[in-house]
């Protein structure tokens, strides 16, 4: 047989080909084989018919928190993120340096989700909410960091930091974090990812200023202070130029990071996201967050063209983190990940962060996860 897998009638969106139409997808030896018009079944050892369905690369989730059993934060990633149509994933800081080690052994190492991380800047990572990451600024520690990044440079992808005052960082440490975030970053020659709201500073230009290309801002819908618009609800004008210099703007939903009012105006004046991830864990996993999928769905019922919307969770997010051609999309050679989607039509409520719900008339939903060529889940 010439293929392991075949995905035969589904319409292929993959806009890193700038595909939209119906085509076939066949899968050997873990890669993508070939997509054509009508391969034979008969070349296949198996085939799935995803006739009247959608069929994208597997999503790349840029800001999950999967160090399940030891962050307070951590979900099983197998179950909340493969299964719902998540092959990659890049945890945001969940560990830092002190106990990356374990998080790569018995985690990384071990799950059927490809997962990437950034490293905590703080060497106790999420631990717990009792403590926050820099209630003792000399968590933050910039050797420790670089000294990880060299022994894990295969699943490192960039230096991670959070700056909300009082429950994460001490006045005393105050915006030293970001900065300390910043030098082992640079060192390691790695960007950085910024959770920017409530940081003990005047506004979020502060944050932007020591962010550069390639650096991610996630949390940017957020309502709360150090956010995107001004008090006239005008998109900051530091904002522009980060766009400009090729910081790159990601969604990170969360369980406070997403306000419908916020997103409907920054993208009212042109400042989309680059990016969807969900910031899912286990403070969101059961609502409002609930898989990368919903967060989608959200952006369908904003106006967000579907082309558009899976580019962000495929082609782009490979770009940033400079895999482009290995994962988020499904041209020969790529890794085998898909997902086939069913767009289904209805009325579904969505919430947003602070609660308020919207009714949408589309819900995409994942039927079937294909992982390394061969189906991982199918689902009802």
């Amino acid at each position: 047989m010439a293929y392991d897998l075949l995905i035969k009638g589904g319409t292929l969106i993959d806009p890193a080909q700038n595909i939209h139409a119906t085509k076939d997808v066949a899968f050997a030896n873990g890669v993508v084989a070939e997509v054509g018009d009508d391969l034979p079944k008969s070349d296949a050892r198996e085939v799935l018919d995803a006739s009247g369905r959608i069929v994208t690369p597997g999503m790349i989730d840029l800001h999950v928190h999967v160090f399940y059993g030891v962050s307070h934060f951590g979900i099983e990633p197998d179950p909340t993120c493969l299964a719902k149509g998540v092959t990659t994933v890049v945890d945001a800081g969940s560990a830092g340096a002190d106990i990356f080690p374990g998080f790569r052994k018995y985690v990384i190492d071990v799950s059927d989700t490809r997962i990437f991380a950034q490293i905590n800047i703080s060497s106790q990572g999420m631990l717990t909410q009792e403590i926050g990451e820099f209630e003792i600024l000399e968590y933050a520690n910039v050797s420790k960091a670089c000294e990880m990044i060299e022994k894990h440079r295969d699943v490192i992808l960039g230096v991670k930091v959070r700056l909300t005052k009082h429950s994460i960082v001490s006045e005393r440490s105050g915006m030293l974090p970001l900065h300390r975030a910043r030098e082992a970053a640079d060192a390691a020659g790695l960007p950085i990812m910024v959770h920017p709201q409530g940081a003990w500073c005047d506004s979020i230009d502060d944050i932007l200023a020591v962010m550069g290309e390639r650096d991610i801002l996630t949390h940017c819908f957020h309502g709360s202070a150090c956010g995107i618009l001004d008090d006239d609800g005008n998109v900051r004008k530091s904002v522009r130029e980060a766009m400009e210099r090729g910081v790159v703007f990601d969604v990170g939903h969360g369980a406070g990071s997403f306000s419908w009012n916020v997103v409907e105006s920054a993208m009212a004046q042109n400042a989309a996201p680059q990016t969807i991830s969900s910031d899912l864990h286990v403070y969101n996993v059961n609502g409002p967050v609930y898989d990368l999928a919903t967060t989608v769905t959200k952006f369908l019922h904003l106006g967000m063209s579907l082309d558009d919307a899976i580019a962000k969770v495929t082609s782009v997010p490979a770009e940033v983190i400079l895999m482009p051609g290995k994962i988020g999309t499904l041209a020969a050679g790529a890794w085998g990940d898909a997902v086939v989607f069913e767009l289904r039509q209805g009325e579904f409520q969505l919430v947003d962060s602070p609660g308020e719900v919207r009714i949408g008339k589309e819900n995409l939903v994942p039927i079937t996860v294909v992982k390394g060529g061969r189906v991982y889940r199918q689902n009802r």
